[in-house]
């Protein structure tokens, strides 16, 4: 995956090659993400240096992504990631901005180094000359009147066939319309739930794809075995393995301990919640599923983010939760909680988890640039987690909730609900406070 791909490299200029790496890290597809940019500055270099048979997937994660020498690719796939991100955009920049470029960049599958190649251009078509004037065709009827008998017929069954004919397509037309009328129904089926509907094409119509991160149990595991938290950051360049392995452990637990750190391991009843939300696109056009540990900080700037589970596993929930005020809680016993830092009258500070009773947070907010939507889902257990889907794809949950709201549209919100249940099934679910943010639209 780390040999040269020829190219024409006599007949491409060099500045003509970084001029136009530098145009497409100035498009509108690359200009926030920074570490892209440095991504495709860095591979372009290495095509114009004739790098190309010494560039590999470990020396990109070294001098580009800041990953200590000798790390272990098969663990941290940021650069096969980040590479199959910046091919996208690159061609989403061909395909829009750069229309006109006649010089064309692409980063094959299966390698790291750049091509150029001049851009091919369709031939022109010339137009037709204009077409000498047709003479009018008579009427039918009078056509028919000036015929003889035998010729009379004749067009009689050309007529009567062309109808015949025509009935025939109408009919098929008709028929596949209906087809394709119901075939949509059963496929968007949640359209016709006109709560539903208003409140997830806001969503969908916020930007054109939506991200549906899992959260990473196996994350959420270690930091249960080591008794302690570990940062974003950490998280992000994965150094938290590191500073588990610094501990004084024994081999046995060491050894459980790198396989936990290996695996990348999700919940059950998360992905079946994940899944409800994909069906809202079943053709996989605008809505993708993510795993917290392949997912990229850049995308939360681009795309809307639907984030399940809470911190402990999904630590992307640690860029919003400073703006919520319902927030889940871990203690060092296994429990968990929802903390209300800001109790109105009647409200609990701390909802705790029961045998009965478990809780759940659905917080709907724009992100940090107003640009996009993020919607956090925190349960306390699977169940309560499974009640939030419920509740975000109920035609009478929503519609109860904005007539509490007493408005038409939905605005952003944060819930509390309580889940009566029974290990395996949730019972009932209720709303047991709110907050509405009508201002921040």
């Amino acid at each position: 995956m780390n040999g040269p791909i020829p190219q024409e490299r006599e007949l491409i200029d060099s500045k003509e090659r970084l001029a136009l790496l530098e145009r497409i890290a100035a498009s509108v597809h690359l200009k926030r993400a920074t570490r892209l940019q440095e991504l495709l500055r860095y591979l372009g270099k290495c095509s114009l240096n004739d790098d190309g048979g010494k560039i590999h997937e470990q020396k990109i994660g070294v001098e580009v992504f800041g990953r200590p020498e000798g790390y272990d690719t098969s663990v941290d796939n940021i650069v096969r990631t980040s590479v199959s991100e910046l091919r996208k955009r690159i061609e989403a920049y061909f395909e829009t901005e750069g229309q006109r470029e006649t010089l064309v960049v692409e980063i094959p599958r299966w390698n790291y180094i750049p091509i150029f190649r001049p851009r091919i251009v369709a031939p022109t078509i010339e137009a037709e000359p204009p077409r000498p004037a047709v003479t009018p065709i008579p009427d039918p009827q009078d056509a028919l009147a000036a015929r003889t008998p035998g010729q009379r017929q004749w067009m009689l069954g050309v007529l009567l066939i062309g109808g015949v004919m025509f009935a025939i397509v109408s009919f098929y037309c008709v028929y596949f319309w209906s087809r394709y009328s119901a075939l949509n129904r059963e496929l968007y089926g949640w359209r016709d739930k006109p709560s539903v509907a208003l409140f997830w094409d806001e969503i969908l119509k916020a930007r054109p794809d939506t991200d549906v991160v899992l959260a990473d149990a196996s994350f959420g595991l270690l930091q249960d075995v080591d008794k302690k938290r570990f940062p974003f950051d950490e998280y992000l360049n994965r150094s938290y393995i590191a500073r588990i392995h610094q501990q004084d452990l024994k081999p046995e637990i060491e050894h459980t301990v790198s396989r936990i750190a290996l695996w990348n391991l999700g919940s059950q009843d998360e992905f079946k919640l994940a899944r409800r939300f994909l069906a809202l696109d079943p053709l996989s056009r605008n809505i993708h599923l993510y795993s917290a540990r392949d997912y990229m900080p850049d995308l939360t700037k681009r795309d809307n983010v639907i984030l399940i589970g809470g911190s402990l596993s999904n630590p992307w929930d640690d860029l919003f939760e400073s703006r919520m005020n319902f927030v889940t809680i871990f203690d060092n016993d296994g429990s968990i909680a929802v903390a209300n830092r800001a109790p109105a009258a009647g409200e609990r500070p701390i909802y705790k988890q029961t045998q009965s009773d478990e809780y759940c947070v659905v917080a709907y907010l724009p992100n940090p640039d107003h640009n996009g939507v993020v919607l956090l889902i925190e349960g306390t257990n699977a169940e309560a987690t499974e009640a939030a889907g419920d509740f975000l794809l109920s035609e009478y949950q929503l519609s109860h909730f904005a007539k509490m709201l007493h408005v038409h549209e939905i605005p952003y919100f944060e819930v509390l609900l309580k889940v009566s249940s029974v290990p395996g099934t949730p019972l009932t679910s209720s709303i047991e406070t709110y907050r509405s943010y009508p201002n921040l639209r």
